[in-house]
């Protein structure tokens, strides 16, 4: 799928800095910003790259400030803001734009057109910028190209000031210069081809506002570093290229060596194109952007999950649950095994990490991490029954330590009491999917026997139970019974009913219920392993359905509640405030489509009603925010405006997961829909 933007579209400045672009090499690294290529967040860069040491990623190259030499004028068509204004206003002179295969921008200036592309190279720290130009006349005079690179060389959480110490040498190469302002950031290369001029002239551009970065209230302004000046003729109908690397490129950075390396790349690119025919398709495509190789590997193949774009790294519960969309029902089984196994061999003391470290001093603070991987593995399985073998040699021995290491009460606030249910963390903790904490104290307080750990624990056991009967270890196989008692003792502690019908607590604490109606109560039914009797299962998803689903995916608390906040917005204090108190997620639909199938008495009429129901998220959506991509929020309220990142790992595979269940169940009114949605106006 391809998103392509026309003239009014690019030129409506208040729309097009909403909608974003992101490109990504495998590697961690990336380039984006919004649609007219003015950075809106602290987080836009043309080249921020991943690094093992200083840990994260860091914007290198912020911008370009470009413009066009003409019959002794000079046109920019960049953008920036600076207070009060908008300079240069490149978006003026901007005809088109797309994004999907890899962003491209045209401008026009009276007969000549200018069209600006770029890649990142898979597996490789090096960004391609590519310029074209045409002429409709010969009487144009000759073409000149200035780009002046501005650099940012920081961590891409922090903003940088001119009265920041920095290294100010820039060394020359054969095809332009290097510049290392931070001695702790890799050394960078900026290089142009063709008959092109390089003169170093540095100087500071003061006082560059990020919109998004001042609505959600961190620092917004920053100065940035110009280390010189390119210039290289423009002929029309031949490109020019301007390469930035961490890389010199010195034995290919002749034109036709980049005229290949752009081919090449454009052609592997196009023939994926031509196999994504279809929203799942795209959906894959956009789910490979969270696998990476992660810096220092020593295998150098994909060992890793990005939770989200632009600013999360990897975390174990969100890899969990992500893995399966991004890979075994992605096409890529084999790379989704490989990732597990090493989740496996991570494990410590039946904990899957919750935060991975470059460094490798990973943070263990999960209660549920390890839980969503019994998942994983038994998703593997659904998509691949054959593949008992591998979970028997890779995954079994690490399920038998998660439920030695939890029943045995050697997970920190963790402990099972006696009808086996696990109680978690304290008043102090936020253990559990729902983390946000303000002022040191848990927004979402959930301590005690949350209703997805309970679920989760049960779906575990009797998984085990399964897999201990076909690998004939008969000492698993007197849980049946027990598993039988926890079902009833659940549906005593989490079973509510009032005026609107019935449905389950969050959190079951002492003998105490809490009374919120969250989506977290799904997973008693979703689960391969449901911990609810099927005739409880109709009431939960009906009230899941009344309170919480919108056309976005499922808000995180019901709008009743006094808590409940409608908007996600303002500083980060409100933002945490509202991050789980009726904020809408998008991969909770996963969870929803499970359950909802599995309690509907037509499958097909239920598949076909949450179809119509989510044709905004798979229709205007793409079109939006993160190009191409599902976004981590959405407000709860309509019209349930994107927040949060702009791509997210679990966002993407949930619903990747979701639409190939809707497509078996309702394979007519699945095409007839996608049909519809493709069609649209993107």
């Amino acid at each position: 799928m391809k998103f392509q933007f026309d003239r009014p579209a690019c030129q409506n400045l208040r729309k097009a800095l909403r909608k974003e672009w992101l490109e990504t090499n495998g590697l961690g690294d990336y380039a984006s910003s919004s649609l007219v290529c003015c950075n809106t967040r602290k987080y836009h860069g043309l080249f921020v790259t991943e690094l093992a040491r200083p840990a994260g990623r860091h914007v290198l190259l912020s911008t370009l400030e470009e413009s066009l030499l003409m019959a002794g004028r000079e046109f920019f068509f960049s953008c920036r803001k600076h207070p009060g204004v908008y300079f240069p206003r490149g978006h003026e002179y901007m005809q088109a734009a797309s994004a999907g295969l890899w962003p491209s921008f045209r401008y026009r200036f009276g007969d000549v057109t200018l069209t600006r592309e770029l890649m990142l190279l898979p597996g490789r720290h090096v960004l391609l910028v590519r310029y074209k130009a045409s002429i409709a006349s010969p009487e144009t005079p000759p073409l000149r190209l200035r780009i002046k690179p501005l650099l940012a060389f920081r961590n891409m959480h922090a903003v940088i000031r001119a009265d920041r110490p920095v290294d100010s040498g820039v060394s020359p190469t054969l095809y332009g210069a290097s510049v290392r302002p931070d001695p702790q950031l890799p050394e960078l290369f900026l290089q142009m081809d063709g008959p092109f001029s390089w003169q170093t002239a540095q100087d500071w551009y003061y006082n560059i506002e990020y919109l998004v970065e001042q609505e959600r209230g961190f620092p917004f302004q920053e100065d940035l570093l110009m280390p010189g000046i390119f210039e290289v003729d423009l002929a029309p109908g031949h490109a020019v290229y301007l390469t930035v690397s961490t890389e010199s490129l010195q034995k290919e950075h002749r034109r036709h060596d980049l005229d290949r390396l752009w081919q090449e790349e454009s052609r592997r690119r196009l023939q994926k194109e031509e196999k994504a025919d279809s929203l799942q398709k795209h959906l894959a495509r956009e789910g490979k952007r969270f696998l990476i190789t992660t810096p220092g590997s020593t295998t150098g193949r994909i060992d890793s999950i990005v939770a989200g774009y632009h600013w999360f790294g990897s975390w174990g519960r969100d890899s969990m649950i992500a893995l399966p969309g991004l890979t075994f029902f992605a096409g890529r089984q084999a790379l989704g095994e490989q990732i597990l196994a090493g989740m496996g061999a991570a494990m410590r003391g039946g904990l899957v990490p919750n935060v991975f470290s470059a460094d490798g001093h990973h943070a263990y603070n999960s209660v549920d991490a390890s839980l969503w991987y019994v998942w994983a593995v038994q998703m593997l399985l659904q998509a691949d029954p054959r593949r008992m073998d591998f979970v028997k040699e890779h995954c079994w021995p690490a399920i038998r330590e998660i439920l030695s290491a939890y029943a045995g009460g050697r997970v920190p606030f963790v402990h099972a009491d006696e009808e086996g249910f696990l109680d978690v963390g304290n008043e102090h903790t936020q253990l559990t999917w729902m983390d946000a904490v303000v002022n040191g104290r848990p927004v979402t307080p959930r301590h005690g026997q949350p209703v997805e750990i309970s679920a989760l624990w049960y779906n575990a056991l009797a998984f085990a139970d399964h897999l201990a009967r076909r690998f004939d270890e008969p000492h698993w196989q007197d849980s049946v019974a027990q598993r039988d008692r926890m079902r009833a003792v659940f549906v005593h502690r989490h079973w509510i009913t009032d005026y609107r019908g019935d449905y389950l607590a969050d959190v079951w604490r002492d003998g105490e219920r809490d009374f919120r109606v969250r989506p977290n109560q799904l997973f008693a039914v979703s689960l391969p392993f449901p911990i609810l009797e099927e005739d409880n299962f109709a009431p939960v998803v009906s009230r899941v359905r009344q309170c919480l689903l919108t056309s976005c995916g499922l808000r995180t608390l019901a709008p009743s509640a006094s808590e409940y906040c409608s908007l996600y917005e303002g500083g980060p204090e409100a933002r945490d405030k509202a991050y789980h108190q009726g904020t809408v997620w998008p991969w909770l639909l996963g969870a929803y489509g499970d359950a909802l199938l599995r309690a509907a008495w037509d499958e097909e009429g239920a598949a076909r009603d949450l179809l119509h129901t989510l044709i905004p998220l798979f229709g205007s959506h793409l079109g939006g925010a993160g190009i191409g991509s599902i976004s981590e929020i959405f407000d709860g309220d309509p019209p349930h405006m994107p927040n949060g990142c702009i791509a997210q790992a679990w966002s993407v595979a949930e619903c990747l997961r979701l639409l190939g269940r809707l497509e078996k169940v309702a394979p007519q009114a699945y095409a007839q829909w996608e049909q519809a949605l493709l069609q649209g106006d993107r």
